[in-house]
């Protein structure tokens, strides 16, 4: 039978299973998908634990994943814009993509280039949708100064290159390992840590005209502190103290045309012009280990579930 991850309890990584489920069986206007990648983000850690159910609750036995690139296996009744055998990328609001296939709505499948990695595929649509929300809620614009802070993280890498592309100076905090990768897309590393205010005054020395926080733990404030006005700050991890600054959050649910926004950041991985590295890759049997890399938040851009063969 198809496998899927689960879990039936809020804890740590050693409440998720992998286990035998029946075959999804599409409705109209739904496609079912034989997952080939699947991607996992940091906020799944916050769903599975517990800490947001608030927001998103798990109703158990709740599944594990957002991100998929796979093959169409069957359409339901209406389904006219993708058919059996297509390659897409694709998005679960079902949190299902973490199993060997995946129930969809039809409209949250676009197609994957035939030159785009499978394994960036299947780790990008979360991150394309929130890497190009970020930025239009911060607006860079050529000739300014931008931070980017976790900028090697899954969003972070991409938020860096389109910020780059419009134009800005990026200064991107990250850990010196990254360095590398950074200065090639374009951007200026700078090391985070003790004494990050003091050096960006000293790089940016008439003043930072916008920061986009993908990391969390404190950099919204120092974005007020530099001077940066609120409605030039985004962020993707500190919404309490974004509310009451009156900073941005404007995450993927932000953006109306998501599929047109990941057609367009695959068209450009696949051509070459953005680079959305993968740090790791497990097999779906391992995802507690996939998770307890992702719970290290360290290295460069993302961590996939390699489930099925493309072919």
């Amino acid at each position: 039978m198809p496998r899927a991850v689960k879990f039936t309890e809020y804890g740590d990584i050693d409440v998720l299973n992998v286990v035998e489920v029946p075959k999804p069986v599409p409705g109209a206007g739904e496609v079912v998908v034989r997952v080939v990648v699947a991607g996992i983000n940091p906020g799944e850690n916050g769903i599975r634990t517990g800490v947001m159910h608030d927001r998103w609750p798990a109703h158990f036995p709740e599944g594990e994943g957002s991100d998929l690139a796979g093959v169409i296996e069957s359409v339901g009744e209406d389904v006219t814009s993708v058919a059996v055998g297509d390659a897409v990328i694709g998005l679960s609001d079902g949190r299902n993509s973490q199993a060997d296939f995946a129930l969809l709505p039809a409209d949250r499948v676009v197609p994957k280039p035939e030159q785009l990695d499978w394994a960036v595929a299947g780790g990008l649509y979360v991150v394309g949708t929130t890497a190009v929300a970020a930025i239009r809620a911060a607006a860079p614009a050529p000739g300014e100064t931008v931070v980017v802070s976790g900028a090697a993280g899954g969003v972070g890498v991409l938020v860096t290159q389109l910020a780059v592309r419009a134009g800005a100076r990026v200064l991107a905090l990250a850990s010196d390992r990254n360095a590398d990768a950074l200065r090639r897309w374009g951007a200026e590393p700078v090391p985070y840590g003790d004494g990050l205010e003091q050096r960006l005054r000293e790089l940016a020395p008439d003043g930072i005209d916008a920061l986009i926080d993908t990391h969390g733990g404190g950099y919204v404030d120092l974005a007020i502190a530099l001077g940066v006005a609120p409605g030039r700050i985004e962020t993707i991890a500190d919404f309490a103290t974004a509310g009451k600054v009156g900073a941005h959050r404007d995450g993927m649910a932000a953006l109306t045309d998501q599929p047109a926004a990941v057609s367009e950041i695959a068209g450009l991985l696949a051509s070459g012009e953005l680079e959305l590295p993968i740090k790791a890759r497990f097999p779906l049997d391992r995802v507690r280990d996939a998770y307890r890399e992702l719970s290290e938040r360290s290295g460069l851009g993302k961590i996939v579930l390699e489930v099925t063969t493309g072919a």
